[in-house]
């Protein structure tokens, strides 16, 4: 799998490189600009990015920008964002379109090697890794309108709802919440009837659109 990598702090970005390399990643660029990453996405072509969203020269949002133009070059490139902070915005521009897979991690909660690959291949794979702070952020500011169909749903439907938007199936969902997965399934039903959105047998469409919905 050809992995493209952002990140300016040189021994991060040795040991992502290092470690993706353990797992039979082929590191094809590892560059530490947002011009630089543009270029190697798109002369590259990769199976998925992996992204620092700040990068120079100006480390505001380089790394996403880059990102950005880079899917609107290549249609559904898989990203996987690496960022400090939970930055609203960011992440809704990310599931903007709906398409490809997509991730956003916060690097303080990558401590687990196999989680993190895990991750980039779910993402290479067309899925979703959503750190589950950026999800609970996306929830409370879409809630917050008393008119959003979100609103509609139960704590437990919310709680299947967040932890299928990390990408993970009916079976993770069950031995999370400790519960059968016909409950699940009967869960995510309800939820896809009360967000109006079609149910499919599909785990990485059905969170892509869920949160393309919370967008």
């Amino acid at each position: 799998m050809r992995v493209v990598l952002a990140e300016d702090l040189f021994l991060l970005r040795d040991g992502l490189v290092r470690l993706l390399e353990a797992y039979d990643f082929e590191i094809v660029a590892a560059v530490d600009t947002g011009p630089d990453l543009l270029q190697a996405l798109v002369e590259k072509r990769p199976d998925v990015a992996v992204v620092d969203v700040r990068l120079p020269p100006t480390f505001t949002d380089e790394g996403l920008q880059a990102a950005l133009e880079a899917r609107r070059q290549i249609p559904g490139l898989p990203v996987l964002v690496l960022s400090q902070y939970v930055e609203q915005l960011y992440a809704k521009e990310l599931l903007a379109d709906g398409t490809g897979g997509i991730g956003y991690l916060l690097k303080d909660r990558v401590f687990d090697p196999d989680e993190f690959v895990d991750a980039v291949r779910r993402v290479a794979a067309g899925g979703t890794a959503m750190d589950p702070d950026v999800i609970a952020r996306l929830f409370a500011s879409t809630a917050s309108s008393a008119a959003d169909p979100l609103a509609r749903l139960t704590a437990r439907e919310r709680e299947v709802l967040g932890i299928m938007a990390e990408g993970r199936s009916n079976a993770a969902i069950a031995e999370r919440l400790v519960i059968t997965e016909r409950a699940v399934i009967k869960h995510t039903s309800n939820i896809f009837a009360k967000l109006d959105l079609p149910v499919s047998d599909d785990d990485n469409r059905r969170v892509l659109a869920v949160l393309a919905y919370m967008k």
